[in-house]
């Protein structure tokens, strides 16, 4: 299992406001079955098989365009563990326990 972490930024717009933007991308993971993210301030965390996550972020990118934007950049980073699974959860859960040592 991959997690990604996704940012869309639209441009040209009509306010710097990008609210309605990001609420259009997230639409877009709730259409999924199965799919577990987290969004944050400054982006959105979302586990799944690699080629599912690829996928959603093309869907996500292209629902700025959908809403307006004239422009969207979108940036993307992976962690893809193949010697265990890996979830959201089990990173937050090792930073943690190295933070009580």
């Amino acid at each position: 299992m991959a997690i990604m972490d996704i940012g869309i930024i639209p441009l040209g717009t009509e306010t710097p406001s990008v609210s309605k933007y990001i609420a259009g991308a997230l639409k877009v993971l709730e259409s999924e079955k199965n799919i577990k993210y987290e969004l944050t301030a400054m982006g959105t965390i979302i586990e799944g098989d690699l080629p599912l996550l690829l996928s959603l972020a093309q869907k996500m990118h292209d629902s700025a365009f959908s809403a307006g934007a004239r422009r969207v950049v979108t940036t993307i980073k992976i962690d893809d563990r193949r010697d265990k699974v890996t979830t959201i959860e089990s990173k937050l859960e090792a930073v943690n326990r190295e933070l009580e040592l």
